[in-house]
């Protein structure tokens, strides 16, 4: 007998399922688009937040079976139904039509072609809201999450906004896309791609070529001593460049930059301090207080989170109180750390296979510790006779490896970790121990994840683990509206 289905609405609106169909198997040729199976397939690769309309039975396929129901899920709410994944045969598929409380629908078949998320087919002209589904068939689990443009998501919230209250998609060793060592390499495409797919926080590692030359600004990216391309040194400038002009032709959206000295040779944290604020920062495109800012004062900018130690001349900066969000000297190995500004799951020795699911748990505890903060929305949780802080910084590192063994480098791990991580956000994020059923599932807190710093996003076009962490956002942004949740 085959098991129901399971169906979490992580949208900030209310949706009711309210018909459920049955197809055969596609086994004919009218069950196809035009085109047949390769046009089927095809079809099915847009990720989340596309324009695609692409049906999965065509419109010449009859149901065998068809079910009107009324299975109401309030925003935020997981909901077991009695509705089975199959009746007849273990290939056919079963389709959901859902509707707004405005009067829209949509539709999405189940399982769906391909692990890959899947934009719901409206079937009512200009719908306000687009949504994307990710279909889990092991648990046969059904998420559903608004679209979002990944290029500019930041642009729905408030300017008051503290950054510590957002999810936000991160990368470890950002510009490692290059021709390296397989230990060395951590991502799959280019920094400007990250940036236009969602992702807002870069982690950079530099190595400054004349430590002793006060005037010398050049900075080389590197990952520990090795640098990050076999094809030629590479530099921090143009990088720079690449994410400036991102921020100028998407004013809404700001990135975290997290700054970092390895490398070989005798340069200092200082040496590298004073290059940074005498040849790169200035206040028109960097954010260096020694506070996290909010969305409004960010917007455009980079925020520098600085994991070095300050020359003596910085240290008087901004009134005597620093330079730079303070995320200087963390514990190493770490699985839960609060220093300066940021509390950190770092936990990177993955010495043998074995250990990937220990990193997966250490993933997932860090995520419920985000998940349980309520962030200060001006005029909802604070006021300035009773300020909240705005902090910290809740950094999550899903990387890990370990140079000397295969099945542990970088993009090893991450095959395993990023569909894992995926469905843990999908199905459990935010649960907590008080039952699956209704809006009293959320622990309290505003559900987010806060900065999940991954490895290898991207890779053959699936952002799904970035658009499930910025899907997480979704309650804060009701919030931020005035409109309570339960």
């Amino acid at each position: 007998m085959s098991a129901p289905i399971t169906v979490r609405n992580l949208a900030a609106q209310p949706l009711t399922i309210k018909l459920v169909e049955r197809y055969e198997a596609p086994n004919s040729r009218d069950f196809f688009p035009s085109g047949g199976f390769s046009t089927l397939t095809s079809n099915f690769t847009g990720l989340l937040g596309n324009n695609s309309t692409s049906r999965s039975v065509s419109d010449k396929a009859e149901s065998f079976t068809k079910q009107d129901v009324d299975v109401r899920m309030e925003p935020f709410t997981t909901h077991p139904t009695d509705i089975k994944t199959t009746e007849r045969s273990p290939t056919e598929l079963l389709r959901l039509t859902f509707q707004g409380d405005g009067g829209g629908k949509w539709r999405i078949d189940t399982p769906t072609p391909s692990a890959a998320s899947q934009t719901l087919v409206p079937l009512t002209p200009d719908p306000k809201h687009d949504y994307t589904a990710i279909y889990l068939p092991a648990s046969h689990f059904l998420a559903i999450y608004e679209s979002t443009d990944l290029q500019c998501w930041m642009k729905e919230l408030t300017d008051a906004t503290p950054l510590s209250a957002l999810s936000i998609a991160g990368t470890h060793n950002s510009p490692t896309h290059h021709t390296a060592l397989p230990s060395v390499r951590c991502q799959a495409v280019s920094p400007r791609d990250q940036l236009n797919n969602g992702v807002r926080f870069f982690d950079i590692r530099v190595q400054p070529t004349s430590p002793d030359d006060p005037n010398a600004e050049s900075l080389l990216l590197v990952h520990g001593v090795f640098p990050i391309s076999l094809t030629g040194p590479k530099k921090f400038r143009p990088l720079l460049t690449a994410i400036l002009d991102f921020l100028r032709q998407n004013p809404t959206e700001t990135l975290i930059l997290s700054l970092k000295r390895e490398g070989t040779g005798n340069a200092t944290d200082q040496q590298l301090s004073t290059i940074l604020k005498d040849h790169y920062t200035n206040p028109q495109e960097w954010w260096t207080q020694p506070h996290i800012p909010t969305l409004g004062e960010a917007r455009g900018k980079i925020v520098l989170v600085r994991r070095f130690a300050l020359a003596d001349r910085l240290k008087g900066e901004w009134d005597g109180k620093g330079w730079g969000i303070n995320a200087e000297n963390w514990a190493y190995n770490t699985p839960d750390c609060t220093y300066g500004d940021v509390r950190v799951q770092d936990f990177c020795e993955v010495l043998e296979t074995e250990n990937i699911d220990k990193k997966i748990e250490f993933c997932c505890d860090h995520f419920e510790r985000a998940a349980s903060i309520i962030c200060p929305v001006p005029g909802v949780t604070t006021d300035a006779t009773n300020p909240v802080p705005a902090g910290p910084l809740y950094l999550n590192f899903l990387s890990a490896s370990n140079f000397w063994k295969v099945g542990c480098w970088p993009d090893k791990i991450a095959a395993k970790l990023n569909p894992a991580v995926t469905a843990f956000l999908c199905e459990k994020h935010d649960i907590g121990d008080k039952g699956s059923n209704g809006p009293s599932e959320a622990v309290p807190g505003d559900g987010g994840v806060g900065v999940v710093v991954c490895d290898w996003v991207g890779k053959d076009g699936d952002w799904d683990l970035v658009r499930s962490i910025v899907g997480m956002n979704s309650r804060l942004l009701l919030r931020e509206k005035g409109v309570g949740w339960r």
